[in-house]
């Protein structure tokens, strides 16, 4: 596996430490609250603020001391230009989180990510707010799309990345929904209830991953309650947790409208974000009420982060963006996210194919993007609303186009899917049809089930009637049910696949490239596997309940795959599922040593065609009890017959159990099984070692 500490520099310690006390001791009391402060930078009752180029948010800086003032931009998917607020301006679309996430591939996240923090850079932003790395506990939560799978190993890590590449283009980058945002319904009002060793070793720990390893200049805090009280108000989550326990160095700001309290400064939040958003006090009540040692320390928190980011020294300045170069970067990504789900012979495309009916999706227009802060207006389209249908957006790269240069000898047809018999009767005259589904998620609002919309499984159980040869692309936010999928040939799971989507989907499809994407959520068989099978904080008509409401992790750490490999029960797919079109094998499995625990085992393409695996390791026994938690993984690209020798080491926290009453790690003393897979319900080989009891920090 990449190490994401690898791709990041380390921050600079004492001297900018030395720099950011001096600079706030030059600051007069104005320009210490100036600067835990920030403003809308969007018109909403008055127009943008002095200075601010227009997008989420803005903090003033102090010109006399030389302090720049931060530009604030949404978000890890690319450059957001809300409502249209900076005329014209687009960017590169990259693929969706949980596109990026099934690629496993720390590389291509960070890849990804200074792709869009030089961008940043290049139109004068010097703060973005991303990576977002809530867990996926529910399919249906509207921003899953942007977030990085259901496991705390596998989203820390590749938030880690994240950060690394978007910092090293001098762009801070701020992990957020911190913490346990895992739902839209009710967001501002719903309490998430959870025992604390459950959160440290769930939803906390993947931030805790991506906080030590990328060193973000900014957490932002969510909007949520956790067990009662408001993230951005919680001094257990930002004092002892994240400034305490884990050491954090920069600051902590407020999503946007979600600070509830004036005391939140003394609770460990440094910097209120948009403060036009929050109503329920006043500004000044805010900061007056802040100690002159406690006010100096927010400021220094700030300041360090500017300073060992490259604020100061390389600030942001206009010049041209290459987005043909990284337009490749974003195709590359979308081709490593795409997961194979199904593949009865069909697939890759046969060059012998003559004729192809391509049904549904709007596939000659684009690829579905998902919406919200995360939305970006994709070079190539209109910027008032990109390739948009009523208000979704489009990027501008269609797969039909795509599929007609990859087989330019072939009859390629389209229908729009909006009449299924027309749909039926082209797929019967074609050796091949590829029927597009869609299903747009969004910020604000989630999935009310986990069904295609619009009559879309029927559309594609009907062509499937009238051709047995049929594909089916998926492109959307969260799992899907499929009720269809015994009677295709083919699926591919795409995501929201960017700028090249459609570029990589035809690869994928006639296999100029091998399908190497990993899920990094569990597709459930039904909404019925669901934790909880109706979506909490829905009221009786189907609205998001207005008052609060407090929603109860019962399963603890327990997140996705963990909890169906407890209650037995066998998903659609699995967690780390995907296929490839050659075949690997695993061998040599071993403990090479307990402290840290570390394995080895050979990863052997045995088809005839180059493809990339990534083998993966689990947790199947913790001192003598059964336990089912991913504890590591590879990414390996490997020619035909090419053998090559992993070794990879585990986090300890993650043979651990978190004991909140002495607010330490532990590893209890006894047996304990590792088991090598391609997927966590795929494990082929196991090895056992006793290791002692032990201790680890917070």
């Amino acid at each position: 596996m990449v190490s994401a500490l690898s791709l990041c520099a380390a921050l600079a310690g004492p001297l900018v430490d030395s720099r950011a006390q001096k600079l706030v001791a030059s600051m007069t009391q104005a320009e210490r609250l100036q600067l835990v402060r920030g403003h809308l930078a969007r018109p909403f009752r008055d127009p943008i603020p002095p200075g601010a180029i227009g997008s989420a948010g803005f903090v003033a800086g102090v010109a006399r001391l030389g302090i720049p003032p931060l530009q604030e931009t949404d978000a890890m998917l690319g450059i957001a230009n809300p409502g249209n607020v900076r005329p014209g301006d687009v960017a590169t679309a990259m693929p969706s989180g949980l596109a990026l996430a099934s690629t496993w591939d720390p590389q291509v996240v960070y890849d990804s990510a200074a792709v869009v923090g030089d961008e940043a850079w290049r139109k004068g932003f010097n703060v973005l707010l991303g990576p977002g790395l809530d867990l996926a506990r529910d399919p249906r939560n509207g921003r899953n799309f942007e977030y990085l799978g259901e496991d705390p190993l596998l989203a820390g890590t590749l938030a880690a990345a994240a950060i690394c590449g978007i910092q090293s283009r001098h762009v801070i980058a701020t992990a957020k929904h911190f913490a346990l945002n895992d739902q839209e319904t009710g967001r501002n009002v719903l309490s998430a209830d959870i025992a604390e060793s459950a959160m440290r070793e769930s939803d906390l720990l993947a931030f805790e991953i991506a906080v030590e390893t990328g060193q973000p200049g900014a957490v932002m805090c969510a909007y949520n309650r956790i067990n009662g009280i408001y993230a951005c108000d919680d001094a257990h989550l930002l004092h002892d947790v994240l400034k305490r326990d884990w050491g954090f160095k920069g600051w902590a700001m407020s999503d946007w409208g979600a600070v509830n309290d004036s005391g939140a400064a003394a609770n460990g939040l440094d910097q209120e974000s948009a403060a036009e958003l929050d109503q329920l006090f006043n500004g000044a009540e805010y900061f007056n009420a802040v100690p002159a040692s406690l006010l100096a320390n927010m400021d220094e928190r700030i300041l360090r982060s500017m300073l060992a980011v490259g604020l100061f020294a390389q600030p942001p300045r206009a010049s041209p963006i290459d987005y043909e170069a990284h337009a490749q970067v974003a195709l590359r990504a979308a081709e490593r996210g795409i997961v194979l789900l199904k593949n009865d012979g069909v697939l890759p495309i046969a060059a012998a194919t003559t004729r192809i009916a391509v049904i549904g999706g709007h596939a000659n227009s684009g690829v579905l993007s998902g919406g919200g802060s995360a939305q970006v207006i994709p070079v190539g389209s209109a910027a008032e609303n990109g390739a948009a249908r009523d208000g979704v957006v489009y990027d501008p790269s269609s797969p039909l186009d795509a599929i007609r240069a990859g087989a330019p000898d072939a009859r390629v047809e389209f229908a729009d899917g909006s009449d299924p018999g027309r749909a039926a009767a082209l797929a019967k005259q074609a050796g091949l049809a590829i029927v597009f589904a869609t299903r747009w998620d969004a910020e604000n609002a989630d999935d009310p089930d986990l069904t295609l919309p619009n009559g879309q499984n029927a559309l594609i159980e009907t062509v499937a009637a009238a051709n047995p040869h049929t594909i089916v692309v998926l492109e959307t936010g969260n799992p899907v049910t499929m009720p269809w999928l015994d009677r295709v040939r083919g699926v591919l799971e795409c995501w929201y696949p960017g700028q090249k989507g459609g570029e990589a989907i035809a690869n994928v499809l006639f296999g100029n490239v091998d399908p190497s994407g990993r899920l990094p959520i569990t597709f459930p068989a039904t909404e019925r596997q669901l934790m909880r099978p109706a979506l909490p904080g829905l009221a009786a008509s189907g609205k998001p309940a207005s008052a609060p409401f407090s929603v109860t992790y019962s399963e603890g750490g327990d997140v996705g795959y963990r909890r169906y490999a407890k209650q037995n029960l066998k998903p659609l797919f699995a967690f780390g599922y995907g296929l490839s079109y050659t075949s690997f094998r695993y061998g040599g499995f071993r403990i090479q040593q307990t402290r840290p625990l570390t394995v080895r085992f050979d990863a052997t393409n045995i088809g005839n065609r180059a493809g990339t695996d990534t083998p993966q390791i689990y947790l199947t026994q913790k001192a003598g009890v059964p336990e089912m938690r991913f504890i590591g993984f590879s990414s390996v690209t490997l020619a035909p017959g090419q053998t090559q020798q992993l070794s990879l080491v585990t986090d300890p926290r993650l043979l651990a159990d978190f004991d909140a009453a002495a607010n330490v790690w532990q590893i209890r003393a006894g047996t304990y099984t590792v088991a090598l897979g391609a997927a966590s319900d795929d494990l082929e080989t196991s090895a056992t070692a006793a290791l002692a009891a032990r201790t680890l920090p917070p």
